[in-house]
């Protein structure tokens, strides 16, 4: 996937778009635009070296790109009404694996990042207080949760790939 268009605009959220979406879900939607963009202008210019190397005993920017991109499956499996499947519970225990490539991380994120936007739109006409249960015991919670959940989550391990991408090109390790 190609560096997104538009890093001059503003954030997503005041561009005016997806004014036809449901408001809960065009924040959520605008996050993971934001996150795009932001991932690929901080974290695509680094090496694999770069990416794989872990900082000041923090995670590697590659356990961020990819914790994002299978989360978002995870957190939109439980949106949907369902619960993990072993590939889903088998993908979660290979996030600290480091990459073999760039490209692979950043395919699959790109990836991730546009198949949770079409599900994401595909919930906008589900009542948002519907109930939903979260993990191995089932946490309770609302479809709204969930969603907005996505858009925090997403934006926090985006915070923190993007701290490590900056210390990481500095060569700040140790």
């Amino acid at each position: 996937m190609s560096e997104p268009a538009g890093q001059n605009l503003p954030e997503p959220w005041l561009r005016g778009t997806l004014t036809e979406v449901t408001p809960v879900i065009r924040g959520a939607l605008h996050a993971l635009e934001l996150a795009e963009g932001d991932l690929w202008k901080w974290c695509h210019p680094l090496t694999l070296e770069q990416l794989n190397q872990p900082v000041c005993g923090a995670a590697p920017v590659t356990f961020h790109l990819r914790h994002i991109a299978r989360s978002l499956d995870r957190l939109l499996t439980y949106a949907e009404g369902g619960q993990l499947n072993e590939a889903q519970a088998q993908a979660l225990q290979s996030e600290r694996e480091a990459a073999g490539s760039r490209e692979e991380v950043f395919e699959e994120l790109g990836a991730a990042l546009e198949r949770s936007k079409a599900r994401l739109l595909a919930l906008q006409t589900t009542d948002l207080g519907a109930a939903r249960a979260v993990g191995r015991k089932r946490l309770p919670t609302t479809l709204g949760g969930v969603v907005v959940h996505i858009a925090d989550h997403t934006q926090r391990h985006v915070g923190q790939a993007i701290t490590t991408a900056r210390i990481a090109a500095r060569g700040e390790i140790s």
